[in-house]
This record gives structure tokens, sequence and C-alpha cells, in this order.
């Protein structure tokens, strides 16, 4: 058990089940930290659910997990009424914004049954970006962002870069983006941090929904420095790092975690 400055304090990460949460719940989980998971998996995925909650329990870490869909306003009081007693009063240390659930499809097709419609648009921008600042809104409303809290929200370069599909998704990041750097200036006085943590090509779920993936992960390893894929570890090492004393005056920023990929032309 860690006996850093994190040890003791609670996590809520907002995609815990699988990718860069379940790694970064995994990581906080060693540094001693508890973590509150929100996740939405269907009766085929719960065992690895069950299993990730498991490896927490085994770090001597409290684990309180809801499958529930985190853009509900409804199920995200329903999550903060039941997380309040835990929290015995004491703010939350670290929140992670990895919602990855959006629509995958072009702006325009042959046939308009093929390309994105209105409510699939507004739907990907409110759970992959909107979401972040309600959360926020009902964390500070109920006192539980202080001085030392840390925000993080996942984004990708596919903010501000064009892949067939993936408008919607790629609309939703840039606007987290922005977000970001709003909840940053906004919550300063509050002593919070807020930053985007920009991960490399992952070979996640998520990722494997997107068409092409195959290709994106060649093109990925052939211009990466290091000539390999970001791991969900790599991210989660990042959020430790940046969870931690003295990090403080970090904040506003879109952090590239992806071995230098992104700067390669």
């Amino acid at each position: 058990m860690s006996t850093g400055s994190l040890t003791g304090k609670w996590a809520l990460i907002l995609g815990a089940s699988s990718g860069f949460g379940a790694a970064a719940a995994r990581e906080l989980s060693r540094q001693g930290m508890h973590i509150i998971g929100v996740h939405l998996d269907r009766k085929g995925t719960m065992p690895m659910v069950e299993q990730l909650v498991k490896e927490l329990q085994a770090n001597k870490s409290q684990a309180l997990f809801f499958n529930v869909n985190a853009a509900d306003p409804v199920k995200r009081q329903e999550v903060l009424d039941q997380a309040v007693p835990k929290l015995g009063g004491a703010p939350v240390a670290v929140l992670m914004h990895s919602l990855a659930f959006g629509t995958l499809k072009p702006y325009v097709a042959q046939d308009p049954k093929d390309q994105l419609t209105k409510d699939q648009m507004e739907m990907t921008i409110d759970v992959m970006a909107n979401s972040l600042v309600y959360w926020v809104q009902d964390l500070v409303a109920r006192k539980l962002l202080g001085k030392g809290s840390r925000i993080f929200a996942m984004t990708s370069s596919g903010g501000t870069r064009v892949w067939p599909s993936y408008g919607a998704v790629s609309a939703a990041k840039a606007a987290l983006e922005s977000h970001v750097r709003q909840l940053a200036m906004e919550l300063a006085p509050h002593g919070v941090s807020v930053n985007c943590i920009r991960a490399g090509v992952t070979d996640t779920p998520a990722l494997r929904k997107i068409p092409g993936s195959d290709q994106m992960i060649e093109i990925a390893k052939s211009r990466n420095p290091y000539h390999r894929l970001t791991t969900p570890e790599d991210v989660a090492g990042t959020i430790v790092a940046l969870s931690n004393s003295g990090a403080e005056w970090v904040t506003g920023n879109v952090i590239g975690t992806d071995g230098g990929e992104d700067i390669v032309g």
C-alpha cells in the first residue's frame, strides 16, 4: 500500500470498466486511493467489471461501482447521493472523464439514412463532452471539489484531425478541450486543476468500434517515435503523476501522452 499523498483519498472515474478508466482505477488504487466507478456495461461484459473490483479490493481499496448511464442527470444524482456518505465530507481528489460513447457515421452519405442525424450528433457531444460540465457543476454544488482536486478529461488527436465517420466524435473532443479550458479558469479560485489528457492511438474497445481502426493502428505504429501504440497504463501513469502533490500549477492544458506521436508529421 502506498503511503503517498493520494492514500485514503477518493477518485471518481466516469467510464471505469475498461480502457483508460480501468487502467487509471488500478493505478490509483495501487497508490492507496478508493474508487467510485461509473460505467455502462451489458451482462456479457460484467465479469470484466467484477474482476476489476476484486483487483481494487485486493489493494485494500474501497470500490463503489455503478452500472448506469453517466450522462443521465437522474442517475448522476443517484450516484452522488450514494457516494457522499463514503466520502465523509472530504472532496473528490481525482475526477476522470473517460466516456467513449458516440455515433460513428459520416455527415453526408449517398443514402440519407446512412448519415449522421441531429439526435446522434447531439447525443455524442452531450455524452463525450458536455457531461463533464454537468458532473463538475453538481460536484461543486455539493462541495465535493476543493483545494487540490484534479480533473482529467480524455481527448485525442481526433479533436483536430479528420477520419472517415469520426466527425461527431471529433467535434465532441474539440468541445471537451474547450470545456476544460473554461473550467480551469472558473475552478482556479477553488484550488482545482483541470486538464485534458491527449492519448496516442491506443488499442481499446472504443478504438475497435471505429471503422478503419486496423489502419489507424498501423499508421500510429509507423509514425510514433517509439514504434508502438500508447497503452492505457501509459495514461494511468500520467494521471497518477499529475494527481500527486506538486502539480497544482498545471491546469488548462491538453497534455500529450503519446510518446511523441502527435508531433510527427
